[in-house]
């Protein structure tokens, strides 16, 4: 943190903001290189104290204009520009960026690959979860449970390793499809960690849910009303905190949600606490949801195979088979032939909706793409929420909405 004046330069924003400051208050600036901060978020604070009377979020430090780079590349080459949004829930990203592209395209996906995008969904739920009541502990002032859920995302980390190849940006959606199967055995490991991980949940809710200390530093701080939460566009967890009954795979189920059986879990009150109370009650609803998957995983194919100039065709047959190895060449040099017009669709992404809204004009090539990144949203509340808290809340806050700069910025 770093303190300014009004006689010190801060910036085009900082210094307008001091310029209105009471003879006692101070200008603060959080960010954008901050712990706190969760990434390169600058609050600049109005201070009387340690009371915050105002305070303006400023965003834009991580800025890379992936909109604008999906327009000048082929639909396949924009999946791993996905894992970059919300880089703790690679996977999920690319299947909501996968299915709007088909929902153009009008694909008609295998129930096993629907089946495994929903598990891949979920793990990355879990894994997003763990990092973040992990790191929300750790602003609270608690380190213990932060291990215990950073040493089960790793084993999470292995098993996506061991599907992709990768352990952080996996790019394993594929338009279609999925880009391979699952390996032999891994279902089971998938399984065996699933069982283990309610173990680990509850040393962290010993720890930390009837803790005093977690107890006085978030109930009734960061208070979100129902009305409000709508009115800033609020999403996820954050949003189901204050009361509104609203999960996209309920609501609009995707990729066969309808078919499994499973809680959404919602707070009563909309402060920090009920928002870590609700990602907690969300893991064990994944767990729930990976077991029914495992239980009732189809056979047949991953990818849709009449979607012959979207999906490319397996290495074998490109490698044998005049027909296919120019139907790769197509994909790979013009793009996945989407026909004209437009689509929105959103999916419910660990951090809350993530929508891409896309424009084709036809060809392999996406005219315009809008990403709705659900961090940017939840953090517009900011202004709002901060002012009549003490400054030590600040950290709690914002560990309590879970965001990720990478998609707030693009």
């Amino acid at each position: 943190m770093s303190t300014t004046t009004k006689e010190v330069h801060i910036g085009d924003i900082g210094a307008q903001a001091a310029s209105h400051l009471d003879g006692d208050k101070m200008a603060l600036n959080v960010g954008p290189s901050h712990p706190t901060t969760h990434g390169v978020l600058r609050l600049l604070m109005e201070l009387d104290g340690d009371l915050i009377t105002n305070c303006q979020p400023v965003l834009g430090y991580l800025h890379r204009g992936d909109e604008k780079i999906a327009e000048n590349m082929t639909y396949n080459q924009f999946v791993p520009y996905t894992d970059r949004l919300d880089y703790l829930a690679p996977l999920a990203n690319n299947v909501a960026y996968a299915i709007t592209v088909e929902k153009l395209t009008d694909i008609q996906l295998p129930e096993r690959c629907e089946a495994i995008r929903v598990l891949i969904c979920e793990m990355a739920r879990i894994s997003s979860h763990l990092l973040g009541m992990g790191v929300f502990g750790m602003d609270a002032g608690a380190w213990t449970p932060f291990m215990y859920t950073f040493t089960e995302r790793e084993k999470l980390y292995t098993l996506f390793e061991e599907l992709t190849g990768a352990r952080f940006t996996t790019s394993f959606t594929r338009i279609g499809g999925v880009a391979r199967d699952l390996p032999e055995g891994w279902l089971s490991k998938v399984e065996k960690f699933v069982d283990e991980l309610p173990r680990a949940i509850d040393e962290v809710e010993k720890l930390l849910t009837r803790n005093r200390i977690f107890l006085d530093r978030t109930e009734g701080i960061g208070t979100i009303s129902k009305d409000d939460a709508i009115a800033f566009g609020i999403t996820g967890p954050n949003l189901r905190a204050s009361g509104v009954d609203l999960d996209l795979r309920k609501d609009k189920p995707y990729s066969g949600y309808e078919k499994y059986e499973f809680d959404v879990p919602i707070g009563t009150k909309g402060d920090c606490y009920d928002r870590y109370l609700v990602r907690i009650e969300e893991v064990r609803q994944s767990i729930l949801i990976i077991k029914q998957v495992i239980a009732s995983m189809p056979g047949g194919l991953w990818y849709a195979e009449d979607a012959r100039k979207i999906f490319a065709p397996p290495k074998e047959k490109i490698m044998t088979s005049m027909e296919e190895l120019i139907q790769n060449f197509m994909i790979v040099t013009e793009g996945p032939q989407v026909p004209a017009g437009e689509v929105y669709f959103e999916a419910e992404n660990p951090k809350g909706a993530l929508g891409f809204y896309l424009v084709s004009k036809g060809g392999g090539v996406p005219y315009r793409l809008k990403i709705r990144a659900p961090s940017f949203c939840n953090l517009s509340i900011l202004e709002k929420l901060v002012p009549g808290h003490m400054l030590s809340d600040i950290t709690v806050i914002l560990g309590s909405l879970d965001f990720v700069m990478g998609e707030c910025d693009r």
